[in-house]
């Protein structure tokens, strides 16, 4: 109402009790499709894990979302869980390999859990930087209505600071992997993990620093969202390395 009103939805385009209602079928279903994996694969865990996750979604909603910092890491975790569910889901299914030696075996095993990590990490960071991000947006609307994030509690500076590190902390990351893969020939990568997620996160760093109303930290918000989007498509390269 206050941050964004020509984007309401709830009580303008759809009734309250309805949006809980669909909120709440989705999330039946979602469960539902978790079991269903269950019983076809053997996990027993996928059904339990989105059960979760939807309890968890719907405190955020309700009370973590107005949270110092609290709402900011369960997003950040629940969207690193994603990797980790399709991580277990591979890994306790085991891996085959016609006439293979246990090295090589064991070789795939090991790189499968560091890129699975990996990729976890840079769920959770980019997310959580986003998720900051948006409350410089939207502290308009949280001081009215109550919240307590973290640009609130702390002030804009010390929340400026605090993306800040985490923006430098997942550049350090990104740049020490390309050293990594380079040894094995994986030039295009490198070249795309520079040029389409460490470039845009300098220049969100930058602009970071230059931000000053809702309407700059809106431009960052879609940047980073940009990242995600580019970090998740550089999976590809490993399929095609691999």
């Amino acid at each position: 109402q206050v941050n964004k009103p020509g984007r309401m939805i709830i009580d303008k385009i759809i009734k309250r009790r309805w949006a809980m209602a669909f909120h709440l079928l989705m999330s039946f279903i979602a469960v539902l499709i978790g079991i269903y994996i269950d019983i076809r694969s053997g996990t027993y865990w996928v059904g339990l894990s989105n059960l979760g996750c939807a309890l968890l979604l719907f405190g955020y909603s309700v009370t973590l979302k107005k949270k110092l910092l609290i709402g900011n890491v369960l997003i950040s975790a629940l969207t690193g869980w994603v990797i980790v569910v399709m991580f277990f889901c591979i890994y306790s299914k085991g891996f085959q390999c016609v006439d293979c030696e246990s090295r090589l075996i064991n070789g795939y095993i090991n790189r499968f859990i560091r890129i699975s990590f990996l990729y976890v990490a840079f769920a959770f960071i980019i997310s959580l930087i986003r998720e900051v991000i948006k409350d410089l947006e939207d502290m308009e609307g949280d001081a009215k209505y109550g919240g307590r994030t973290m640009p609130i509690e702390w002030g804009v500076p010390a929340t400026k600071v605090f993306t800040a590190v985490w923006i430098i902390v997942l550049m350090g990351v990104l740049v020490t992997v390309q050293f990594y893969v380079l040894q094995f020939g994986w030039w295009w990568s490198a070249v795309y993990c520079v040029l389409l997620i460490i470039a845009p996160l300098l220049w969100i760093l930058f602009e970071l620093y230059r931000a000053q109303v809702p309407k700059d930290y809106r431009l960052l918000s879609a940047a980073v969202k940009f990242v995600m989007f580019t970090g998740i498509m550089s999976m590809l390269f490993f399929k095609i390395y691999s």
